[in-house]
This record gives structure tokens, sequence and C-alpha cells, in this order.
């Protein structure tokens, strides 16, 4: 039976490699703040409030363009949709906590995060204190979040242009991706919804995002209930 410290330093653990990749895509974002003309506490309040690395570079980009901000409202709330299916599949593991937890615990709930956690959470192993491994891993994610952002606002719009730091942020899902894949079924759901998102890539507001991710799931779900 683990104890709360040693659930919550486990979690602090398994998310520290996931920073290799989220550190930089942190500064990346706040040197992209700046150059789109936000105010610098407006930047940093973006990394604090909205949390999803995706959803800001998308709404700095819009800022930036002069779009409305309904219309910015709109399409991070879109972006964010994929969080649903992460709390459906989190929701029976933290049922038990009180809605305290339950509010902490969905504010820290992003794509890094969630794959250490539910990977924890289906491992035979106490319950008890599970919910202290997902703070520590969602904690771990959220420091450096601010830390890369604020780094990134100050310093990160000085470094050169030519340096090839665009491709850390499909690395890096693609890092938390392949060691979940472990059967046919979830292979062939990540391919589906892949090859789905390039096809719907023009899609308006990203919903091809959705879409893709509904065919990846449907595909998943049709694959395990086939015969062996």
């Amino acid at each position: 039976m683990t104890t709360r410290k040693q659930e919550f330093w486990n979690g602090v653990r398994d998310e520290s490699p996931i920073l290799l990749g989220v550190a930089p895509f942190g500064l990346i974002f706040g040197a992209l703040a700046i150059s789109s003309r936000l105010m610098v506490t407006a930047a940093q309040a973006m990394s604090s409030i909205i949390f999803a690395g995706s959803a800001q570079f998308i709404a700095a980009e819009m800022m930036g363009t002069g779009v409305s901000g309904l219309a910015i409202i709109l399409v991070v709330f879109v972006v964010n949709l994929r969080h649903a299916l992460y709390s459906a599949s989190v929701a029976p593991h933290v049922r038990h906590l009180t809605p305290g937890w339950k509010f902490l615990l969905a504010y820290l709930l992003t794509d890094e995060a969630y794959v250490v956690t539910i990977t924890h959470y289906n491992q035979e192993s106490d319950p008890a204190h599970k919910h202290w491994y997902f703070l520590g891993a969602g904690l771990t994610l959220w420091t450096t979040w601010q830390v890369s952002t604020a780094i990134g606002i100050f310093i990160g719009a000085q470094l050169p242009q030519n340096w090839p730091l665009g491709f850390i942020l499909p690395l890096t899902f693609i890092a938390l991706v392949v060691p979940a894949l472990k059967d046919k079924a979830s292979v062939t759901a990540a391919v589906t919804a892949a090859l789905v998102g390039v096809l719907t890539f023009g899609f308006s507001f990203k919903t091809g995002l959705l879409v893709a991710a509904f065919i990846g799931i449907l595909t998943g779900l049709l694959m395990e209930g086939r015969p062996k």
C-alpha cells in the first residue's frame, strides 16, 4: 500500500520525462504571444487560465490578426473539447473524491497529464491515494508550463528564427501516444484518426480534430468488438 506522499512523487517522477518536450513548447508560445502584440500579463494569463498549448497557440495567432473575441472563444472551446473525452475516461476513478478535489484535478487535466495518470489508474494497485499521483503529475506539468511561458515572454522572442523548433509539438504527442498502442484496436484507432485528421485539416474552427477523434474512437470500438 502506497502513501499519499509516495503517490504524489511517483506522479512527479513519471511526468518529468515529458517535460523535455513541454518546456520548449511553452517557451515558443511565450515568444509567439509577444510577437502577436499581446500584453505580458495577458500572455502569462493565457497559460494560467486556458492551460492548453494548442488552443493557446491558435488564440494568440487569432488575437494578433484582430479576430473577434467571440470567434476566439468558440475556436478554443472546439479545440479543447477533446478534454471531455479525457474526463469521461478518468471519471470512474475519481467518483469518490470531494467536489474540491474534482475541480482541482479537472483544471490540471491535460494531454500529457492524462496519459501518465490513466496508465497509473489502470494498473492493479491500491486505488486509495491514486488521486495524489494525478495531482503530482498535473502540478509538475502546470509549473513547467507557467515557468517556460514566462521565459518565452521575456527572452524567447530573441531566439533565432531559423531554429527548427516547430516539430516539438507533434513529437511530444507522438511520444505520448505510441507507448499506449498495445493492440490491434488501439493501433487501428490511432492510424484512422491520424488519416482523418489530415483529410479534415481545412475544416472551419478546427472541427476536423473532433471528427478525427470520434472516427478513431468508433474504429477502435469496432475492432475490439470483432471476433478474435
